[in-house]
């Protein structure tokens, strides 16, 4: 198995094995970067150095306040420097950081943190009707301290301690609790599952460290990068951003709300070279007004991801100056796991095979072991032909320890020696994956398979549909149909009767679209949308 015949003293030891841990990296740049800025929000500018002694006040106070190794810190943040801090004090102290979704009902609230057993809930001034709702029922709430901001309009409260007063407390020469073991918690993220209750998905050091190694390579960072966060840090820790950008000795804009003018901003201003967002962020940039669009020099590289982001889109962002990479991935696999690698191959397309070429899924990032469609029930490969549907399945050290304290889904989730990742897709000759849908989101009309995926990027070249998601209603004959829920663009005017027929030009009869509702879409805090929701508005239209 590799080892040679004689290895006498060739032993694991303090200097040649360190446990991986993304830890490391802001450590590292306080040392090189010190004078270096590392935050920005609106008013508010910190240097590395501020920031590592930051995060060692909170780490030092929190372990002050009985935090203790293993323990569950848990956050109802937005993306402001607060978030980013507790990304690395929490862990710094030998706890795992739960960041929580700021949209959630008070009850789930409430259950995470009873299921997590947080000791410590840091939440932002404004969520405090939240915090009261969610842990009104507890029989051991978590303490409390609240985030104010000041700038946001959202002050302190004198009904619990206040951050900053809580962070001065602590102590700035404070020794880092490092992970003895990489495979130790980093993390407990919960699922947003649409039925049942959410899974708590754990992190382990080694899987965030790599994660924040490679996906460098697959954004083509160079050194100094300055990201604007949009993905939330709720969602997959921001994809493990937060973590990689000390790496780099880059700078993370903290965006509290997500708006065009605020991402425009924060480009032309602030100088932002790279943000993570689904495809409803790339809309909003799209259909951003006249009054709030800034110019700017420089391509900003864009990650997307939440859902297959339409080839209409990625043809209609790219001119604005924004270079799009789609990648792919989930809770379960530390954020994104896969990517559309570009490469020389594809230069000659057209602008409309580019798009569509960059609506793939692709393939596995650098720190996968593992990416392939299999039948989720022989576990073999499907075939390379473009056509030929199967599962996706993940493995590797950026798939998650399992779930907490549910022993029989990690079982489930791992069955044959794969993560099982529900999505739907097929492989084309090259490798590149492209997702064909959800598997509860496939349609199975007259007995055969319709992707809503391939009918909504046929909806979304219409001009008048700025989001288009096509569900399954039920239907006597046939089963069930393609219903399509259109969000039009301002002032366009079009007809149920117009849509499906531009789509009876573009698809085959059983994929067309029987019925048309116009409509705001639901969507999730992260952009995605509520297709559960959908179904349930159109099963007696």
């Amino acid at each position: 198995m590799g080892w040679m015949d004689d290895e006498t003293g060739l032993e694991k030891c303090a200097a040649n094995h360190v446990a991986l841990t993304p830890l490391s990296h802001l450590r590292r740049a306080a040392e090189l970067f010190g004078e270096r800025e590392a935050l920005v929000y609106q008013g508010t500018r910190r240097s590395y150095a501020e920031y590592f002694e930051r995060v060692t006040r909170l780490a030092s106070a929190l372990a002050a306040h009985g935090v203790r190794p293993g323990d569950v810190v848990s956050t109802l943040l937005p993306n402001i420097p607060a978030h980013a801090e507790a990304h690395f004090g929490v862990p710094a102290c030998g706890a795992v950081l739960n960041a929580i979704n700021t949209r959630l009902a008070p009850d789930t609230v409430g259950y995470i943190l009873e299921h997590s057993g947080a000791k410590l809930l840091l939440a932002d001034a404004a969520f405090l009707d939240l915090v009261r709702a969610a842990t009104a029922g507890l029989t051991k709430p978590p303490a409390i301290v609240v985030v104010a901001d000041n700038e946001a309009g959202f002050p302190a409260s004198a009904e619990f301690p206040e951050y900053e007063a809580f962070l001065q407390a602590g102590d700035p020469n404070f020794d880092w609790i490092m992970p003895a073991d990489e495979w130790e918690s980093l993390a407990l993220n919960y699922t947003s599952g649409t039925t049942g209750r959410p899974k708590g998905v754990v992190y382990h050091h080694r899987g965030a460290y790599l994660s924040t190694l490679s996906q460098p390579i697959s954004w083509r960072m160079t050194m100094f990068p300055r990201y604007l966060t949009i993905v939330p840090m709720f969602h997959c820790n921001a994809w493990c951003h937060p973590w990689m950008i000390p790496a780099l000795g880059g700078v993370v804009i903290c965006l509290r709300d997500v708006t065009a003018q605020g991402i425009y901003q924060a480009i032309s201003t602030e100088g932002a070279t790279h943000f993570g967002g689904a495809p409803i962020v790339l809309q909003t940039v799209i259909n951003a007004p006249d009054d709030v669009r800034l110019p700017f020099a420089h391509v900003v590289e864009v990650f997307t991801a939440g859902a297959p982001p339409p080839a209409a889109t990625l043809a209609a962002i790219e001119p604005l100056g924004f270079n799009v990479t789609q990648v792919y991935g989930l809770t379960e696999t530390y954020g994104p796991d896969a990517e559309c690698l570009w490469h020389e191959g594809f230069d000659g397309l057209n602008a409309d095979d580019r798009a569509e070429v960059k609506a793939r899924t692709g393939v596995a990032m650098p720190f996968m072991e593992g990416l392939a469609v299999l039948d989720p029930e022989t576990m073999q490969p499907v075939a390379r032909d473009g056509a030929a549907l199967g599962e996706i399945m993940h493995r590797g050290n950026g798939v998650m320890k399992g779930y907490y304290r549910n022993p029989e889904a990690t079982s489930e989730a791992f069955r044959g020696g794969w993560f099982h990742s529900g999505d739907i897709a097929f492989q084309h000759p090259d490798g590149y994956i492209k997702i064909a849908d959800r598997a509860k989101d496939i349609i199975i009309s007259g007995g055969e398979n319709v992707s809503s995926v391939e009918v909504e990027g046929v909806l979304m070249k219409h001009p008048s549909v700025v989001l288009a998601a096509v569900v399954a209603k039920p239907d006597p004959k046939w089963g069930e149909v393609p219903c399509a829920c259109i969000e039009l663009r301002a002032g366009a005017k079009v007809s149920e009767e117009d849509l499906i027929a531009f789509c009876r030009e573009r698809l085959a009869g059983f994929k067309t679209p029987k019925r048309v509702v116009f409509m705001e879409l639901p969507k999730t805090s992260t952009g995605k949308i509520q297709k559960f929701d959908l179904r349930t508005r159109v099963r007696d239209l």
